[in-house]
């Protein structure tokens, strides 16, 4: 009778949220914005400590062609408000950048075309900070700021600001 304890039946080892959503940044290397979407996850096993993971693809829409494609994965900070989820994360990935160049069309009065010159990769470190909001039991919005700082990026390193806004499954 002494051992009659019962045991906590309402824990899990992981928390897991999956979703996506529209990014917009500006990549410091032309003046207009970079357009796309977002894929990522968020994996919670401790309190307020989690991993993130996220893919993006932006393309410049002036539409020359440009694009920027990253892949990430770091650590996040978490606490809960309520339903607000506010966060704090750094990152550390890896940045497709395609670079294309003006070619005159023939006859020369024709349309300006881009071609592509080069799609090279690049390591590149990442800090953000974002707020999820429970708009259902399983459903949640998201804003998100990042800033990227691409390492060895032709000689020196950019720096894109990206937001996102999205929509995941809190599983």
């Amino acid at each position: 009778m002494l051992f009659g304890q019962a045991s906590p039946t309402a824990t899990r080892a992981l928390d897991l949220e999956i979703g996506g959503g529209f990014t917009s940044l500006s990549p410091a290397t032309v003046s207009t914005r970079f357009n796309g979407g977002t894929a990522y996850f968020d994996a919670n096993f401790r309190a307020h400590f989690g991993v993130e993971g996220a893919f993006r693809f932006a393309a410049d829409s002036a539409g020359t062609g440009q694009y920027e494609k990253t892949y990430e994965i770091g650590g996040r900070y978490f606490r809960t408000y309520g339903r607000f989820l506010p966060y704090a994360k750094l990152m550390y990935g890896r940045g497709v950048y395609n670079f294309t160049e003006p070619y005159q069309a023939t006859p020369p009065s024709g349309p300006t075309v881009y071609q592509p010159v080069a799609n090279l990769a690049y390591n590149l470190l990442a800090g953000g900070i974002g707020v999820d909001y429970e708009v259902l039991p399983h459903v949640n919005a998201r804003a998100d700021w990042e800033y990227q700082r691409w390492l060895s990026f032709e000689g020196s390193s950019i720096g894109p600001n990206l937001f996102t806004l999205g929509a995941a499954y809190h599983f």
